[in-house]
């Protein structure tokens, strides 16, 4: 089978995997291409395992089952694939904070390739409704997101910031949207500002025009945190959403953290995260804004993605479903 390895990136010709006891093999229909993959191809975030393939964004149909899980039955891997279930993190329900928890696409091989495996106690169930392409996305551009979101802790009708608006900002906006927000995103590209006010942002340039009670960073930019912070209103949370950010320059107390404004990390995302996540995405139809690339077209996207220049989200598919127009 065709599979992307890192370190450096280049494909190969590889068996396909053999499922341990409990796990699913998934025949791979769609991989999302997410800004994870680019910190680990690029050194951001060192490999934990050798020649390990990316992708984390995984939908496609089981191949051998586990689990409660159906031949035949479209599933999603996501990037949360092992936790101990004993530690005093994973007992009070924060599971995503698990000293022993392992990631799919940085510790296991993920979905740049053509089969992947996943334990059946860390695979998804997905919403109907939507293409294979506009799922992938959602499982962790989207989990993430609505973590994010939850962590920002928008007041009912609060006025909430996004700085970056690619694939999980995206979403998340719809969410916020959904639940009352009033929503303004700042971002540099002109067509992620024509994407956002499509989808209901209440305004989109290079500054919020008014005070924010919350505010999500996405861009993994350290140097925007100051900006963030002096955006919010008294009693603002600021949430940074990315696993990598760059440094992060000195904060002024009185101008960015007096008046109980607050930052909080988004640390990877629980399985009762992604639950109810795809269940929103079930009730709520999102648009789901997708460039798609062949499988063999991965350091393609992964350049595209370094430069900006994707819309929306970059999904790998197979090389014959690109050419034929997939649509499943």
């Amino acid at each position: 089978m065709l599979a992307w390895h890192t370190a450096p990136l280049q494909v190969r010709d590889v068996p396909v995997p053999s499922p341990a006891p409990g796990e699913l093999l998934v025949r791979v229909l769609a991989s999302g291409v997410c800004r994870t993959d680019l910190h680990v191809v690029d050194g951001d975030l060192p490999v934990h395992r050798p020649h390990v393939t990316p992708g984390h964004e995984v939908v496609g149909t089981v191949e051998v089952a586990a689990g409660d899980f159906a031949v035949g039955e479209r599933v999603g891997i996501a990037w949360l694939r092992h936790t101990c279930g004993t530690c005093r993190y994973c007992l009070r329900g924060a599971e995503n904070l698990c000293p022993s928890s392992l990631y799919t696409g940085w510790d296991a091989d993920g979905g740049y390739a053509s089969y992947a495996v996943v334990p059946a106690d860390y695979a998804h169930r997905l919403p109907v409704g939507y293409r294979d392409v506009e799922l992938a996305p959602l499982l962790c551009a989207g989990i993430i997101g609505y973590r994010a979101l939850e962590r920002a802790s928008v007041p009912a009708g609060g006025r909430l910031g996004i700085y970056g608006f690619g694939g999980s900002a995206h979403l998340a906006a719809q969410v916020a949207i959904a639940r009352g927000a009033v929503v303004h995103v700042v971002t540099r590209s002109a067509e992620a500002r024509s994407l956002a006010l499509s989808l209901g942002a209440a305004s989109a340039g290079s500054a919020p025009p008014e005070p924010l009670d919350s505010a999500i960073l996405f861009a993994p930019v350290g140097p925007l945190v100051p900006a963030c912070l002096a955006a919010l209103d008294r009693g603002g949370v600021l949430a940074i959403a990315g696993i990598h950010l760059t440094d992060v320059p000195p904060l002024n107390y009185q101008e960015h953290l007096f008046q109980e404004r607050e930052i909080r990390s988004v640390t990877s995302n629980t399985r009762a995260d992604a639950r109810a996540f795809l269940a929103f995405a079930a009730a709520h139809r999102l648009h789901v804004e997708v460039s798609e690339y062949p499988l063999a077209g991965a350091a393609r996207a992964l350049d595209d993605l370094r430069a900006g220049r994707v819309r929306g989200a970059a999904v790998l598919v197979p090389n014959e479903a690109v050419s034929a127009g997939q649509s499943s």
